[in-house]
């Protein structure tokens, strides 16, 4: 008797253009920024999240019901909890790279091993239910992955180890575009317990695991005074199983590099000092982070999704709308805030391309 299909599956997104690749050093900027043009703006402009509903920017929750389309100046975003785009297999082989470089990036507290096999089968389950390449199929316990964008196909028994060929959270993130980590609720707080995650920016999974909401939120500036991250902890905390909701957080990087972690900063710390100049602004990306946060049906642990989009500044100049709202952004943001999304030293040369200078 074959396993029933879990979910129902629908037209996935077309996969189109093929990914820039990715690169250890910053690509080779123009020789001015007069060739920042923007002529017209790609699939990957259309689908991008920007993150800006108005000309100023304060940190808030900024918190949503998910999921639900929202339109853009280019496109539109965010008709799905798990997104699969025409980088779904590039990011994936990124993703594997990493974790056979720094196994580090996974980490699960002994506690947690339940939660990752309720995540796994969540996850499983919902991309089956939006993207008509995959299906996931049950037995009582038995379980038939099939993935026919990556060509593969895995039988496995729920809460058995040794039928997968990873463990099960590490498995779901061998699947999605999506960073995934698992916030377990006891002691009245929330403690990052368990995750893999490679496409971090500027913080690490192995040195936050078995942390606490609250701290692992301490840099952040401004947060503390204005109450977000402790409304934001209590929210949390009030999810039911099931509940899904999403919010927008964003950053900047030198060059197309999803990887900005602490564990590599060796490999691109120095790249950022190189966006100081004028000429180096080819190299800038708005980084941008959508943000799951969905309560598991069985575990009860929160899970964390954690999805990044890069937009070169080509494609913001390439959008009239875009373009003046950043601009009018940088302006208003304090000091300490434009440092912490990496914009302190070019925030001026910045202005001065948006303004056509």
């Amino acid at each position: 008797m074959r396993p029933k299909p879990v979910g129902q599956n629908v037209t996935p997104q077309d996969a189109a253009a093929r990914p820039p690749a990715y690169h250890e050093q910053v690509p080779a900027a123009p020789a001015g920024v007069s060739r920042l043009t923007g002529q017209g703006i790609g699939s990957r402009g259309s689908r991008f999240p920007w993150p800006f509903s108005a000309d100023h920017y304060a940190y808030s929750a900024n918190v949503e019901p998910a999921p639900g389309l929202r339109s853009t100046a280019a496109g539109a975003w965010g008709g799905t909890l798990l997104d699969v785009d025409e980088d779904y297999a590039p990011e994936l082989a990124e993703r594997s790279a990493i974790l056979r470089r720094d196994p580090s990036r996974y980490a699960c507290l002994a506690h947690m091993r339940e939660a990752g096999w309720d995540a796994l089968v969540w996850g499983l389950g919902e991309l089956a239910a939006t993207h008509a390449s995959m299906r996931l199929e049950r037995e009582g316990d038995t379980y038939c992955w099939t993935n026919a964008r990556l060509n593969v196909t895995q039988v496995f028994r729920y809460g058995d180890d040794g039928t997968l060929p990873m463990p099960p959270l590490m498995y779901l993130a061998s699947q999605i575009q999506e960073d995934v980590v698992l916030l377990d609720q006891r002691e009245g707080q929330l403690w990052v317990d368990a995750g893999c995650v490679t496409f971090a920016s500027n913080w690490s999974m192995a040195f936050d695991a078995g942390m606490s909401f609250m701290e692992i939120h301490g840099p952040i500036p401004h947060d503390y005074a204005d109450g977000a991250i402790p409304r934001a902890e209590l929210f949390l905390m009030r999810l039911q199983p099931g509940q899904a909701f999403r919010r927008l957080n964003w950053t900047s990087t030198a060059g197309y590099r999803l990887d900005t972690a602490l564990d590599s900063y060796d490999r691109w710390g120095a790249t950022r000092t190189t966006m100081a100049r004028d000429a180096g602004l080819a190299a800038f990306h708005m980084r941008v982070e959508v943000q799951h946060l969905v309560r598991l049906p069985e575990s009860g642990a929160i899970m964390f999704l954690i999805r990044t989009y890069l937009l070169p500044l080509a494609d913001i100049l390439a959008v009239p709308q875009w373009r003046a709202q950043f601009a009018a952004v940088l302006r208003s943001l304090p000091p300490d805030l434009a440092q912490y999304k990496g914009l302190g030293a070019i925030r001026q040369p910045l202005l001065r391309v948006l303004a056509g200078a």
